[in-house]
């Protein structure tokens, strides 16, 4: 935890130490005063009183208001202790939650920075080539392609910035329509094989005919974040293989499958959540923005659909999306 952050959760820690020991001197207080009443009442029935079943009576009716007395603190400080309790655990998990998004947030400005840095560094290699040296056709030609593909990935970066963004504040307007899905996963797979430079196979296992109701930008931005997420995540020269068969004939069930790491139990429900990776920035070495799955989540289920992470045994990731049919 960073020095910025440890202060206020310091601070609350001494505030919530303050608040119980006051609370325990509140408690210590009111049974000694109680008990010094109940002594008082007595000696004074024991100097008033010449009658000694009466001042037995009055012995025992006093103390048991005492108890009573006893239990009424006891009961309103266990409610008020509880509810204390109950509130410094939400502030507690609050502060937790807090810090973690600005852990996040702070991943993504420094992910962010590597990302537009890199592309912008190589458009310029390439630009500063095609000035300074003369060039045959050819080169030419793959100098201007290279300079393309960088710049297709800076626009990407933005694409998913501004989707992300605009899903998370429940601005981004959806068009939906029925259309082939396996149509338009084939060309969508072989587009994306296209526009970049690969060191991974890429293979799919279409079914025909598969038809479905949604938004054609949106499943677009699904497809891509889920292949570059495998591509990030997998050893060079591995394959990702794309299916999409049909169960029954209610639901569409599209699959990405890699052949990386894979991703352990317990991170399976923070990785669709916005900014999050696994790791720390600082030390990790795969490209990313913690974006992708956080788009991919949210696209899948506006089109009310479910989306979850799977073993690929022996190793690797397998992202299943089910997707209802038209």
């Amino acid at each position: 935890m960073s020095p910025t952050l440890s202060k206020p959760i310091y601070l609350f820690y001494i505030l919530v130490f303050y608040v119980l020991f006051q609370f325990s001197w509140w408690a210590y207080l009111l049974v000694n005063l109680n008990t010094e009443v109940c002594r008082q009442k007595i000696e004074y029935v024991n100097a008033t009183h010449s009658n000694d079943n009466e001042l037995k009576k009055d012995i025992v009716k006093f103390e048991n208001e005492l108890h009573k007395r006893w239990m009424m603190v006891a009961g309103e400080g266990a409610v008020f202790l509880s509810l204390l309790l109950f509130g410094i655990y939400k502030t507690k998990n609050a502060f937790k939650r807090e810090f973690a998004l600005a852990r996040q947030q702070k991943n993504f400005l420094l992910s962010i920075t590597h990302e537009f840095k890199s592309p912008l560094a190589a458009v310029k290699l390439n630009l500063q080539t095609l000035q300074k040296r003369k060039l045959e056709p050819e080169q030419k030609e793959h100098v201007i392609r290279k300079a393309l593909l960088e710049t297709e990935r800076i626009n990407l970066l933005i694409e998913n910035a501004l989707i992300a963004s605009r899903l998370e504040s429940r601005n981004y307007e959806y068009y939906f329509e029925a259309f082939n899905f396996s149509h338009f996963l084939k060309d969508a797979v072989n587009d994306f094989i296209d526009r970049q430079d690969h060191e991974h196979k890429i293979s799919h296992e279409i079914a025909a005919g598969i038809q479905i109701n949604g938004d054609k930008l949106a499943l677009i931005s699904l497809i891509y974040n889920l292949l570059e997420n495998a591509e990030k995540y997998s050893p060079s020269e591995s394959e990702i293989k794309v299916s999409l068969i049909k169960d029954g004939a209610k639901e569409a069930i599209l699959t990405i499958s890699d052949k990386g790491n894979g991703i352990p139990e317990h991170e399976r429900n923070k990785i669709f959540e916005k900014f999050y990776r696994m790791g720390n920035e600082d030390t990790r070495k795969t490209k990313g923005t913690g974006l992708g799955l956080f788009i991919a989540q949210h696209v899948v289920s506006l089109h009310k659909g479910t989306i979850q992470a799977k073993d690929n045994f022996p190793m690797g990731t397998i992202f299943e999306i089910r997707l209802p049919i038209s």
